[in-house]
């Protein structure tokens, strides 16, 4: 039997013993920042001392991770108020510290710079749809889900529409949105676990888990909302810093939210510069070059990868025959010719991407689009540049949508409105939650132009002997990361010689800028609160899900609430695992997961929530359809027209685009049918019962 929604007349009383605790709280992490600040301070005084830079990382690894266990092991609970809900008394500004480090998760604090260095004015699409979808989280649902009361978003399902159906939907909905945004940010884990420690990158996965399952497997969301205000704070300092200081570097004024459309305009005439330099129009032949060998592979593939066969093994035995040959350079051309493709069908595919990495490499500005150029294309230039302008602005606006209603339908997310003492305090964390995500999302932009502008005016065109020791370190973690490649032979760095990886703008911001390593280990740190916290976060829902949702609330109604907790233990060890272990194989970049995430997070949740709260008439059988629906279309999109996706699922053809709509932004499909099939159904099938409309009327009833 679903319990009923929370006594309001207890808001004012709850509301009274959050503002005595929440002057507590203010006292221990103001000693918190301080602490850490010192703790900065005297690492740096240490490095100019001679502390080596390893010992440096794992001092903030150590720290920092050490502080959040300690968190998660004073504040270890086995009562199911405290576990799921943090005992419903956190005052709304720290709930809204830890909402924005929920929400900072390695995709924002890793991803979301380098997405702004790589696409420009395109990137903006990610800051607009994660803050409006703020609004809508204000507007639609976080005071009413408050009123409700209960522990996850699945019981609001259960309560509202009656029966297990939407309950179970609701619950296979949130564990496979948490999990592929978990996925992402415990790759986030390893690559910072990596750089700060120097372990490989799958050891480092597994190192950094720990830090992840100290908090939530002990206290759950008691011990991971304690944890995730001390890690928004480690965060905030860890991202400002190195942007202050670069726009102090570059401009002599360190506001760089204020000054950063001055640099903006210098970097357009260093691209100018770029897209007519003779040495960067050498480097462009020589991929076209490249890519136009590739195609010609590609006309026959089995002919193409016997003659590769052959001359691999001419040049083995030619080298064998040579006595004076080093062992080296024999050992190398075998594991050349051991690397080929086995099969015509895997030569396909490798080659396939080797096409279009040299092709992008060949394009002006290595493919990059000038910074301040709004969408691809020109309206007024030839119809295809007209049909690329238009395909970009669609796509733009199509994922502003999908992650403003992804943001919405997010569990982790919605959860935190559950924590706090009154419905007034819900809107109110909100707001502060926007406040400290503002922080951030107004500073992500001018970090891309200042790295950007760095990058293309320091780095671009120094000679690659001289190339500072951070390129071959980051190279070391994994090329795929960082690469240089002096494809002209000139000795000199050139735009198009240069990879980077979106992943690691951020982290390497302070190494671009000329800062003491410490402050490297100070960002990694940051980054690593950032998925740490996001991580928490997740795995709690997941485990949530399914302990509350579908063991107590659908197998084992009589289970004790002991039993409860353990069981969510349990399976929260099993998730983290389980996506430790997918993380290891890299299966994609961080923002490109979550963003996946938020399509399938609107699609599955936001019509049934939505309509459940402000439509009467939305019943079980209508809220059904729409979660199928929304869900089924939005995955199935997302496999029809994602080459990758269908290679792994064995899916026959090729992949193909509905007007030019990205899978990223499978959920302007989704979303909008969900909608559709929750009111069709609705309206076809028996209206609520008295329970669900009495329900209804509690939860929209005006606050006293």
């Amino acid at each position: 039997m679903n319990s009923p929604p929370a006594d309001h007349s207890q808001d004012s009383a709850s509301s009274g013993l959050s503002a005595g605790l929440g002057s507590k709280l203010r006292r221990i992490y103001a000693w918190y920042t301080l602490g850490f600040v010192v703790f900065v301070l005297l690492l740096a005084i240490l490095e100019r001392g001679g502390l080596a830079k390893s010992w440096i990382g794992f001092s903030f690894m150590a720290a920092t991770v050490g502080v959040y266990a300690c968190i998660g092991l004073l504040s270890r609970t086995t009562d199911a108020d405290e576990y799921y809900v943090a005992g419903r008394r956190v005052p709304a500004i720290f709930n809204g510290m830890a909402a924005g480090a929920d929400w900072m998760s390695a995709a924002s604090f890793i991803g979301l710079a380098g997405t702004l260095y790589l696409s420009g004015y395109g990137g903006l699409a990610f800051v607009l749809g994660w803050t409006g979808g703020f609004v809508l989280v204000a507007l639609c649902l976080a005071p009413y889900l408050r009123r409700f009361g209960q522990f996850t978003i699945p019981d609001f399902l259960g309560a509202r529409y009656g029966g297990s159906a939407p309950r179970l939907i609701g619950a296979t909905a949130a564990v496979l949105v948490s999990f592929i945004y978990l996925v992402a940010q415990i790759y986030g884990v390893g690559l910072i676990t990596s750089r700060l420690t120097g372990l490989a990158f799958e050891v480092g996965v597994f190192v950094g888990l720990g830090g992840v399952l100290v908090c939530s497997f002990l206290g759950g969301m008691r011990a991971v909302t304690w944890t995730q205000v001390a890690q928004y704070i480690v965060l905030v300092i860890a991202y400002l810093v190195p942007v202050v200081w670069l726009s102090a570097k570059q401009t002599g004024i360190p506001l760089p939210q204020v000054v950063y459309g001055y640099q903006l305009a210098k970097l357009t005439q260093r691209e100018q510069q770029l897209l007519t330099d003779p040495a960067e129009l050498e480097v462009r032949a020589v991929f076209q070059q490249r890519a136009d060998g590739f195609g010609r592979k590609l006309q026959d593939v089995p002919e193409s990868l016997a003659l590769e066969r052959a001359q691999a093994a001419h040049r083995v035995a030619e080298l064998k025959r040579q006595s004076d040959t080093p062992l080296a350079l024999v050992q190398a051309a075998e594991k050349s010719q051991a690397a080929l493709p086995r099969t015509p069908a895997e030569a396909r595919d490798q080659w396939q991407r080797a096409l279009a990495l040299n092709e992008a490499r060949a394009q002006p500005l290595v493919g990059m689009p000038p910074h301040a150029q709004q969408f691809v294309g020109d309206p007024d230039g030839t119809p295809q540049e007209r049909q690329q302008f238009d395909e970009s602005r669609r796509n733009f606006m199509a994922l502003v949508f999908c992650l403003m209603v992804g943001t919405a339908g997010l569990p982790h997310i919605l959860t935190r409105y559950y924590t706090t003492p009154s419905v007034r305090e819900a809107r109110e964390s909100v707001a502060w939650s926007l406040i400290f995500i503002s922080l951030l999302y107004l500073t992500a932009p001018a970090l891309a132009v200042m790295v950007k502008y760095e990058i293309f005016t320091e780095l671009i065109g120094t000679p690659i002997a001289s190339l500072p020791a951070w390129i071959g370190q980051w190279a070391r973690v994994d090329a795929g990361l960082l690469a240089v490649s002096d494809v002209n032979g000139d000795g000199i760095l050139q735009l198009g010689e240069l990879r980077i990886s979106s992943d690691i703008i951020m982290l390497m911001t302070p190494e671009l800028a000329g800062l003491p390593y410490v402050v490297s280990g100070m960002v990694a740190a940051g980054g690593l609160a950032a998925a740490l916290s996001t991580a928490d976060g997740l795995l709690l829902t997941i485990s949530s899900a399914l302990s509350h949702d579908v063991y107590y609330r659908v197998l084992n109604p009589g289970a004790s609430m002991t039993r409860r907790v353990t069981m969510s233990k349990a399976l929260l060890l099993a998730t983290a695992l389980a996506a430790a272990a997918i993380a290891a194989h890299r299966p994609a970049d961080i923002l490109y997961l979550v963003a996946a995430a938020f399509s399938v997070a609107g699609a599955a949740f936001f019509p049934a929530l939505v309509l459940g709260i402000f439509w009467r008439r939305a019943n079980r059988w209508g809220a059904v359809a729409g979660m199928l629906v929304g869900l089924g279309l939005t995955t199935y999109y997302m496999v029809h027209a994602t080459p990758a996706l269908r290679a792994v699922l064995g899916v026959p053809g090729s992949a193909s685009l509905w007007w030019g709509i990205q899978p990223i932004s499978a959920g302007l499909f989704g979303v909008p049918a969900g909608f559709v099939a929750v009111w069709l159904v609705s309206c076809l099938t028996p209206a609520p019962g008295p329970e669900q409309q009495s329900l209804l009327e509690r939860m929209r009833a005006p606050s006293g």
